[in-house]
């Protein structure tokens, strides 16, 4: 299967064009953001679990990235409200479930196969964001092949500006403009390739965004793996 796989392109998701599919797990419901492979593929996706639904213990051998968006987040005894931030590294397993139900941003098959650093950071946390210049920055991990944060931007400010390494991001409050154009959204998911040249700035609530850049340097490595 693949869905937005050429990661030469620009895409550009917004939630009126979710396209919400059924999951082999009773219960849950996905949106595929992009996805190169079957059901063990190489994906990004928002998943919903309806409340009471959970997937059997299994393992992630290319580690497992999660944002929690809305709801409550399970695995096993440790649960994650809407703002968590997790990361489960290569070879790790779990038992994912929600008891009240969730929404959550899941990275499926693209770390690198060295990483090992599990990662748990509540960024509900005023403790773990960061003034940087005029806006708000939340770390959430950093490596020599990418850089994952949380971005308060104010109406007017530009997240990204001019030819960029490749880069991702996830509106999770307000709304961001593209070249001046196009709005996006809450939950509205962008992808640019290596190279591009855009222009994305806050709309006039502002915005706070999940970026991630560095990783699609070299989107082949990642589909191949």
């Amino acid at each position: 299967m693949l869905v937005n796989a050429d990661f030469s392109r620009p895409v550009v998701v917004t939630p009126d064009r979710y396209d919400w599919v059924t999951s082999p797990q009773n219960g849950v419901e996905r949106v595929m953001l992009d996805r190169v492979g079957e059901e063990q593929a190489r994906a990004t996706s928002i998943v919903r679990y309806a409340a009471g639904s959970h997937f059997p213990d299994h393992a992630h051998p290319r580690g497992e990235e999660i944002f929690v968006l809305s709801g409550t987040f399970s695995e096993s005894d440790d649960h994650y409200q809407a703002g968590w931030y997790i990361r489960n590294p290569p070879g790790s397993a779990h038992q994912p479930s929600s008891a009240e139900g969730a929404i959550i941003f899941v990275k499926l098959r693209q770390m690198h196969p060295t990483d090992s650093q599990r990662v748990r950071i509540d960024t509900r946390d005023p403790a773990v964001w960061r003034r940087q210049g005029h806006r708000e920055v939340c770390p959430l991990f950093l490596s020599d092949t990418e850089r994952v944060c949380l971005q308060r931007i104010s109406p007017g400010e530009a997240l990204l500006e001019g030819r960029i390494g490749g880069a991702e991001l996830l509106v999770l409050a307000g709304n961001v403009v593209i070249e001046e154009r196009r709005s996006c959204e809450r939950g509205s998911w962008i992808r640019l390739p290596q190279g591009e040249s855009l222009k994305i700035v806050a709309g006039p609530r502002g915005a706070t965004c999940y970026l991630k850049t560095g990783h699609l340097l070299d989107p082949q490595a990642e589909t191949s793996a």
